[in-house]
């Protein structure tokens, strides 16, 4: 890549790609969840998921390019951790590493977004811009979801007993 439409291009294949692994992962993360409100939100990012990839495919086509997809591995690798939490941790510590995860993921993602936002706007992509700025709305709000479920619920552990 030696320009910022081409860097820009791949990181937007890039998270095309991480989206839709997205789609694959969190139905086992819902699934794993011990906690009703996780399982929940697991699920109700699932849905927004689904919409941003429709919106991914309207900032493809206002380039005039197909979507597609591009091997993420970042992803991958976060994918992969969270997949290790499922078959190793239990009880709080299942929860509390899944939301843990699903947050790395957020992290990325807000990363991503936030770049290819600013990228858009300077290569003159207005369309994209706000696409994408609705994107990375989303995902800071999903982020803020999950710190404060994080926050009220799922890191509290139950409470020690002190020695008398």
């Amino acid at each position: 890549m030696k320009s910022l439409a081409e860097l820009f291009e791949h990181t937007l294949q890039d998270v095309y790609f991480a989206e839709n692994a997205i789609t694959k992962a969190l139905p086992k993360v819902a699934k794993a969840a011990k906690s009703p409100e996780l399982k929940k939100a697991a699920e109700l990012h699932l849905s927004e998921t689904k919409e941003q990839i429709k919106k991914l495919d309207q900032v493809f086509k206002s380039m005039g390019k197909k979507p597609a997809g591009m091997k993420c591995d970042a992803i991958e690798g976060l994918i992969k951790e969270a997949d290790g939490l499922m078959s190793e941790a239990e009880g709080i510590a299942l929860d509390a590493g899944l939301l843990a995860a699903c947050q790395a993921v957020e992290h990325y993602e807000i990363a991503r977004y936030g770049s290819l936002r600013e990228w858009a706007k300077g290569l003159g992509h207005e369309e994209a811009h706000t696409l994408l700025s609705e994107i990375l709305d989303q995902e800071k709000a999903t982020n803020n979801k999950l710190t404060n479920l994080a926050v009220t619920s799922i890191n509290k552990a139950s409470p020690v007993k002190k020695a008398a």
